[in-house]
């Protein structure tokens, strides 16, 4: 059973749904995506965990405020949620953007969390990913959405899955050009300011819970030497590769993606 509600977080509604029972695990997305992107993982993870899936603050039913807005103003975002539910404690899991942002939780907050799982994330960006990142912002105005879509796709997946899954990509073109809420260009900016300036590089040590981090080998967008950098400082940090995953590995091989987090949750 799904419940929905908000919290404020310092004058920002942060939208949040609660599914499953059992201990809770909080669910941050990466950026332009809402939480309900997180489907195919929750209908897993709610058998074992008390699932709370934010809308971050720019997307979805959240409030969408001009940025700039920072990694750490996020990871404050969800403590505020946190809070509003009374919960102490939780496992965080974070794809893209939500990795980021769940480094800051960790660092910022570290009674707050029990164990990590870093999905496609980083802890700083090089010139090239700030450029790449600096590009959409431009291109998302000029494009139609189902064009911008196809672009992002063409960075977040890798070539096999464009042997087998042109008619889910297609799927995705057109739910872009019918979006009946789409991201504002307020929070579509403000997200990837966050990305560009996230830097935790010199504060992962500080990470003291189990870790787990994941990465396709394949990934472009976030590459693998951004992961091993996560892996190297975090102690103790497990990393598990997708050999032919992309950004999203987490949809291309769904069934591994989530039979590994989940073991790894129980287990932490």
């Amino acid at each position: 059973m799904k419940k929905t509600g908000y919290a404020n977080s310092n004058g920002t509604k942060i939208h949040y749904q609660i599914r499953g029972k059992g201990s809770p695990l909080v669910l941050l997305m990466g950026f332009g995506a809402d939480g309900d992107v997180w489907e195919k993982h929750v209908a897993v993870y709610e058998q074992h965990f008390q699932c709370i899936i934010l809308d971050n603050r720019g997307v979805g039913v959240s409030d969408q405020p001009k940025g700039p807005y920072t990694t750490k103003m996020m990871a404050s975002d969800t403590i505020a949620v946190m809070d509003a539910l009374g919960i102490q404690q939780a496992k965080v899991a974070g794809i893209s953007m939500g990795g980021a942002i769940a480094q800051e939780v960790a660092i910022n907050y570290p009674d707050r969390v029990s164990c990590l799982v870093l999905i496609s994330t980083w802890p700083i960006f090089n010139n090239y990913a700030k450029t790449v990142y600096e590009n959409l912002k431009k291109l998302r105005v000029t494009s139609k959405p189902e064009d911008f879509m196809e672009l992002l796709q063409l960075w977040i997946f890798a070539p096999p899955y464009y042997e087998a899954g042109m008619a889910d990509l297609k799927e995705g073109q057109q739910g872009a050009a019918t979006a009946t809420n789409p991201q504002t260009q307020n929070g579509f900016e403000g997200q990837l300011d966050a990305c560009i300036h996230h830097n935790s590089v010199d504060r992962l040590h500080q990470i003291k819970v189990p870790t787990m981090v994941t990465i396709g080998s394949m990934d472009i967008f976030t590459p693998p030497p951004f992961s091993d950098i996560l892996h190297e400082k975090i102690a103790g940090a497990e990393l598990v590769t997708f050999p032919t995953g992309g950004h999203v590995h987490h949809w291309e091989d769904l069934e591994r993606f989530n039979k590994v987090t989940t073991e790894f949750l129980l287990k932490n």
